[in-house]
């Protein structure tokens, strides 16, 4: 009987430790923890978490934190992970065609991105975290596979288009909404003694008072109030309530959100093609990635935030006011000047002790995304401690501080014994489909 070589099934494997990356891994664990910044509010508020003017924070501590973190950071953590995950991809395919041949490759890797799709619905239905972001990462991880041996030049042309796209979409959106008020406030000035509305005319009247009616005060608190009653009920409630909510928004943030997830994938390949991403580009490179991007960022970020401030959240009022929206500009620029001035940090060599620190949560990123949405659930859901809406905006982030605290330790002690987090392993044994070694060997 015919036998079949199996060698290169036997030479695929996880990268080995001496092969890794460091300044990835580390940058890894820094996207990792800064993510849950932007997370907090969605796991222990509702909506208040975003809109300050629910529980009237103006000129409060809460208010203070609420716009340093969306002025500086919003946006900026899962847009550097999103660029390691890009980078991660190159890598990956890259490490198999090296050991393997044929298909493999793209086998081992198109396997890795559906078992990524179950562990996102672990996190969604399970963890009950509406915010999960590993679907898209899945999904648009395997499209990504098609532009892996583009040379750098053509990723950023491909960012560039995407960015476009993106930035087209969330205007475009911005004077659908437009359009929607203005012609909803023609017909609510018609004089409906003498002159009848149309079909048409009643339905954007009714559109334009439903928008309105939502960025009521009134309106916001009462769903303030159900989803905390929601959240802190029986598991049959905030199952519903939680899961709903992801599943609500799901196709929307697909359509929405694929340009916004593939600009940062795009610039990850490219920028670890150029050497950005692994500290061997010119330190010139990095100080104008660091000062163009958070220079013209975070000053995009300023007028973005001050209509919406001036108004007091009131959506409705929002839209009719600003003439173009600016989020996405300003996030783009703020995120590849972060990466800039992280990068100029670790060249300096002034914080090789946080670097350091930040390794083993990078290398366990994947337990510890999950671990974030099972920690928080555990304190903040009715399943748990039922915190959740107990607790002001300040008081949130040392529960922050708190998880980043055992997250850290726990990544350090662990990685002493396992060569691999818990997750890792599950994740890399079901893509090479046979038990992978868990242990360190001795020395």
């Amino acid at each position: 009987m015919k036998s079949f070589p199996v060698i290169a099934n036997i030479k695929a494997g996880p990268v080995a430790q001496t092969d890794r990356i460091v300044i990835l891994d580390s940058l890894r664990g820094i996207a990792i923890l800064g993510i849950l910044l932007m997370n907090i509010p969605g796991f222990s508020m509702a909506i208040n978490g975003h809109d300050p003017s629910v529980l009237n924070e103006f000129g409060s501590v809460n208010f203070k934190i609420w716009y340093g973190v969306d002025w500086a950071l919003a946006g900026t953590q899962r847009a550097l992970f999103s660029m390691l995950f890009g980078a991660g991809i190159i890598l990956f395919i890259n490490g198999k065609e090296k050991r393997t041949s044929g298909m493999l490759p793209a086998d081992y890797f198109f396997r890795r991105q559906l078992w990524l799709m179950v562990f996102s619905f672990f996190d969604v239905f399970i963890l009950l975290w509406f915010g999960d972001i590993l679907l898209d990462y899945a999904c648009l991880g395997m499209v990504m596979f098609a532009f892996r041996n583009l040379p750098a030049k053509r990723l950023l042309v491909g960012a560039g288009l995407c960015f476009l796209f993106m930035l087209t979409r969330e205007n475009a959106d911005l004077y659908r909404d437009k359009q929607m008020i203005y012609k909803g406030e023609l017909a609510a000035a018609v004089d409906t003694t003498k002159f009848k509305l149309s079909v048409f005319q009643k339905d954007e009247l009714q559109a334009m008072l439903a928008f309105k009616e939502r960025n009521n005060h009134e309106n916001k608190v009462r769903r303030m109030e159900r989803a905390i009653l929601k959240t802190t009920g029986s598991y049959e409630e905030l199952y519903a309530f939680r899961t709903n909510l992801y599943t609500d928004s799901l196709v929307r943030y697909l359509f929405f959100g694929v340009w916004d997830v593939l600009t940062f994938m795009f610039l990850g390949m490219a920028f670890l093609k150029m050497g950005v991403l692994t500290g061997q580009a010119p330190s010139k490179v990095y100080w104008w990635m660091c000062i163009v991007g958070l220079g013209a960022g975070l000053t995009l970020s300023f007028f973005q935030l001050r209509p919406m401030i001036d108004v007091r959240f009131n959506w409705f009022e929002y839209t009719k006011r600003i003439p173009f929206e600016l989020h996405e500009f300003s996030r783009t620029l703020r995120s590849v000047g972060f990466l800039g001035f992280i990068m100029l940090m670790y060249k300096s060599g002034w914080l090789k002790w946080l670097f350091a620190l930040m390794r083993p949560v990078g290398q366990m990123a994947f337990t510890n995304y999950l671990g974030q949405s099972l920690l928080c659930g555990i304190f903040f859901y009715g399943i748990g401690f039922g915190m959740f809406g107990k607790l002001q905006r300040y008081e949130t982030y040392y529960v922050v501080l708190a998880v980043w605290a055992i997250e850290i330790a726990w990544s350090h002690v662990w990685l002493r014994y396992f060569r691999f987090g818990p997750l890792e392993w599950l994740w890399r044994s079901l893509t090479y489909w046979r038990l992978q070694p868990m242990r360190k060997e001795p020395a």
